[in-house]
Parts: structure tokens; C-alpha cells; sequence
């Protein structure tokens, strides 16, 4: 096991940890999701900024997972990289 692995398995057995490394890793995997469909639409930040009727530095900071977009600036966005807009929930126990 690395000294990484285990250093992440000790810190995940304390719950405040465990909740913020969760609620950060779903954070990630939107951004992910967005830079994933900007790049298989083979658009650029700024191409898909005038796609929105945005900024290229707008592009940026919702990528960047500083802003929580609406869920109309989600689908605007989908529709532009020629994607659609899921959203599901899950039990939080499991």
C-alpha cells in the first residue's frame, strides 16, 4: 500500500473528513463532466462563450468550480456542446 493510500484510508475514518471529501469529489466530478463535453464538442472556451453569449473568462471560472451554476446555465451549456443535462439523486447512505 503507498504512503498516500493509507494516508487517505486513516484521514477518511474521521467523519468531518469523510463528508468534505465527498461533497468535494461530487463538486470535481461536475467540472469534469463540463471540461469532458467542452473537449468532445472539440470547442474552445472561447468558442463555447459565444455559443453561451458569455465570456471566455466566464467559461473559465464554471469550470473551474468556483461559481454553482443553475440548473439553466447547465442545460444552456449541454445544449451548446451538443450533451444533455442528467440530474439524479442517490440515497446518502449508500
Amino acid at each position: 500500500m503507498t504512503k498516500l493510500k493509507a494516508l487517505k484510508e486513516r484521514f477518511m475514518k474521521d467523519p468531518e473528513f469523510r463528508e468534505e471529501y465527498v461533497r468535494v469529489d461530487e463538486e470535481y466530478a461536475l467540472v469534469e463532466a463540463l471540461v469532458r463535453a467542452r473537449t468532445a464538442a472539440k470547442l474552445t472556451q472561447a468558442e463555447l462563450a459565444r455559443r453561451l453569449g458569455t465570456t471566455q473568462s466566464a467559461i473559465a471560472r464554471l469550470e473551474g468550480g468556483r461559481v454553482s451554476p443553475s440548473v439553466t446555465t447547465l442545460r444552456r451549456y449541454a445544449a451548446a456542446t451538443g450533451t444533455r443535462l442528467t440530474v439524479g439523486l442517490v440515497r446518502a447512505d449508500g
